[in-house]
C-alpha cells in the first residue's frame, strides 16, 4: 500500500523550473531512494513533500492526507519527519536537549523512552549527551539528525544526503543505521549521491537528472544497469 505520493509536481525557484513533473511512491516498509548528480533536484522533492517549498501543480498525499497547503510542523504531526542536508541540529544546545526538541509533536509522556530508544540505536550519542552539539564530530552529528527525527515516531523518515562529508568508515556506519531501521519496520525514502550505497540498501530506486525521473527499477536493477553504472558507479 502507498504510503506516500507524489503526483506530478512542478516547483519552481522564481522562474527556475527546479522540478518537472516528477511522480512516484513509497510503500509502507519500503526503502525508496533517488539518486543522480548535484542539482537534478532531488533535495528539493524531499523539501516540498516536507512542506518546507510548495510545488506550482502537482500533489504530494501521506497515507490519504493532501499535504497541499500543510504548514512543515503539521506534516511532521501527520509522520514524517525529514533529516536535511547539512544535519541542521541546534549547535548551541546539548545531544540530549536537541534529541527533546525533535519530540515536539508527541506527548510528554513517550520521551523518556524515545531518548532511551534513541540511546540504544546510537550509544555514541548516550555518551556525549550533555556534550554541546556544535562539538561533536560530522559522524556525529549526522546521528543526531537522524536520532532527532526518530524522536518524532515518523511513519516515514526522509534522509537527505547522510553520508555527506563523512569518513569511508562513518558512512559504512551511518547505511548500517538505515538497514537496521528498515529492518525495525522503519519505511525510508533516501536522497544521496553515493549511488553504490544507496542502491545497496533500496527496495525500489529512482534516477533523477535535471528536474526529472529518468529510470526506476528495483535498487538491484539499478545497480545492474549499464546507463547507471556509466554515470553513478564508475564502471
Amino acid at each position: 500500500m502507498a504510503l506516500l505520493q507524489v503526483n506530478d509536481i512542478h516547483v519552481y525557484y522564481g522562474s527556475i523550473h527546479a522540478v518537472k513533473g516528477v511522480s512516484f511512491e513509497v510503500n509502507q516498509g519500503e526503502v525508496v531512494t533517488l539518486i543522480g548528480a548535484n542539482g537534478a533536484g532531488k533535495s528539493t522533492v524531499l523539501n516540498t513533500i516536507s512542506g518546507l517549498l510548495h510545488p506550482r501543480t502537482g500533489g504530494v498525499v501521506f497515507e490519504d492526507h493532501d499535504l497541499k497547503g500543510v504548514a512543515p510542523h503539521k506534516v511532521v504531526s501527520h509522520g514524517l519527519a525529514q533529516v536535511p542536508e547539512g544535519r541542521r541540529i541546534f549547535l548551541q544546545m546539548s545531544v540530549e536537549e536537541n534529541l527533546e526538541m525533535g519530540a515536539f509533536t508527541q506527548p510528554g509522556s513517550t520521551v523518556e523512552p524515545g531518548i532511551a530508544d534513541v540511546y540504544e540505536r546510537f550509544p555514541r550519542l548516550k555518551e556525549r549527551r550533555r556534550q554541546i552539539a556544535g562539538t561533536l564530530s560530522g559522524g556525529e552529528q549526522q546521528m543526531l539528525a537522524m536520532g532527532r527525527a526518530l524522536m518524532s515516531k515518523p511513519k516515514l523518515l526522509m534522509l537527505d544526503e547522510p553520508s555527506m562529508g563523512l569518513a569511508p568508515i562513518l558512512v559504512e556506519q551511518i547505511f548500517d543505521i538505515i538497514k537496521e531501521l528498515h529492518a525495525a519496520g522503519t519505511t525510508i525514502l533516501l536522497v544521496e549521491q553515493n549511488a553504490q550505497a544507496a542502491l545497496a540498501v533500496a527496495d525500489r530506486a529512482y534516477v533523477m537528472e535535471t528536474g526529472k525521473i529518468t529510470l526506476s527499477g528495483t535498487g538491484a536493477e539499478l545497480m545492474a544497469s549499464d546507463q547507471v553504472q556509466k554515470a553513478y558507479l564508475g564502471g
